[in-house]
């Protein structure tokens, strides 16, 4: 884990700590009401705001390539429900990597007919 992406309510001293801890770099972004002069500000949440202030572009860059997870998890739960049936852990696991295997499969075919591509299977060996 390089770096992670939050919304607002995450924003908290301790989340911040958490992720710098596991040597990751946080993109939480700061609410509009944020103040730097606080004294119950930790060190982390301070630092954060500044790299936040002075990198903007680069930080909402970073941000935003959680939308893309986002709208994944949203066309998989439209598309194969947001239940998982399963009883044991194991396979929950099972059936969520289903579920994602299946979105790549419908994206795939999707872009298949879309882009007009002519898929080429390989001959089955002898």
């Amino acid at each position: 884990m390089s770096q992670v992406s939050a919304d607002k309510a995450y924003l908290s001293s301790d989340n911040l700590q958490t992720v710098v801890d596991n040597h990751a770099m946080p993109f939480i972004p700061f609410k509009s009401n944020s103040i730097t002069g606080k004294a119950r500000h930790s060190e982390i949440w301070k630092r954060m705001f500044h790299w936040y202030s002075f990198n903007q572009s680069h930080f909402m860059a970073s941000y935003h390539k959680r939308s893309n997870v986002e709208s994944t998890f949203s066309m998989i739960k439209a598309k194969f429900g947001d239940r998982l049936r399963s009883k044991t852990r194991t396979a929950q696991v099972n059936e969520a990597l289903c579920k994602v295997l299946a979105h790549n499969l419908c994206c795939v075919i999707q872009s298949i007919y879309e882009l007009g591509i002519e898929p080429t299977f390989w001959e089955e060996a002898a």
